[in-house]
């Protein structure tokens, strides 16, 4: 059997070594740490059988949660959508929950972003509640404990 002389078990090894640690480094950083969004609030909503209610009405752009709680006789569906702006066509909608049976809740998570909307239900009779959103909330960024 022959044997490797030594210096060429060395070579061998440094060669391996000076290209793993080649490929490792880079000249600049490839990603940007890009600042967290907003921690999500939840805003608080009702429907009665005259109107849909909600808490509070004004509120930075961001990611919400949008607890829903119907209080009427009726199964109801709920959407938030952009108010129409002159000119500009049908609003957009912003989220839609499923069918909320009367006296149970739904939640449901949307982002939005500066400007009105109004949160109404698909059936006549119940007046929709205007949402004033404002600027951004401020990142999260260094907010401890969050996910």
């Amino acid at each position: 059997m022959r044997r490797t002389p030594p210096q060429a078990a060395v070579a061998a090894c440094a060669l391996v070594f000076a290209l793993a640690l080649a490929a490792c480094g880079s000249s600049g950083h490839p990603y940007k740490n890009a600042a967290r969004p907003p921690a999500p609030i939840v805003i608080s909503a009702a429907i009665d059988d005259q109107q849909v209610s909600i808490s509070p009405k004004r509120f930075g752009a961001g990611p919400i949660t949008l607890l829903i709680s119907n209080q009427s006789n009726a199964t109801q569906q709920v959407t938030l959508e952009t108010v129409d702006k002159p000119g500009a066509g049908p609003g957009t909608k912003a989220v839609e929950t499923g069918p909320i049976n009367p006296r149970e809740t739904a939640s449901v998570k949307a982002v939005v972003e500066p400007g009105t909307y109004s949160l109404h239900t698909a059936g006549d009779g119940v007046r929709p509640v205007k949402l004033t959103i404002g600027r951004s909330r401020p990142s999260a960024q260094n907010d401890l404990l969050q996910p």
